[in-house]
């Protein structure tokens, strides 16, 4: 099994974005909202002559989905290109993903819950 990983830029595009996993295998996804150490810092330590707004934070979603194997991964991958467009573009987002050697919890295919 693996775990997916995805920081979505825009939190706008998760409806699209959540449909074409979907599409693409992806059975069960975890959203948390999100932000970078950037962004937190810039929000910090402001310039201090120029105007901030402090309740307008900037935030990303962050997707997690565990996949059966590396067929899913690509597709997952293509998938939110679809969407987003190509992750090597700035201000996509971020997607990665890696092998997992406990997992516990999630239902059989097919199980009665």
């Amino acid at each position: 099994m693996f775990n997916i990983l995805f920081v979505l830029d825009d939190p706008d595009k998760l409806p699209e974005l959540l449909e074409a996993w979907e599409e693409a295998g992806i059975s069960g996804v975890t959203i948390l909202e999100s932000t970078g150490m950037y962004r937190l810092k810039r929000r910090l330590f402001p310039m201090r002559y120029l105007p901030v707004v402090y309740d307008q934070e900037e935030s990303h979603l962050t997707l997690m989905a565990i996949v059966d194997d590396e067929q899913l991964i690509q597709a997952c991958l293509r998938a939110t290109e679809k969407v987003i467009g190509s992750l090597e573009e700035p201000n996509t987002g971020i997607f990665a993903a890696w092998p997992l050697t406990v997992v516990k919890g999630i239902p059989k295919k097919g199980a009665k819950p």
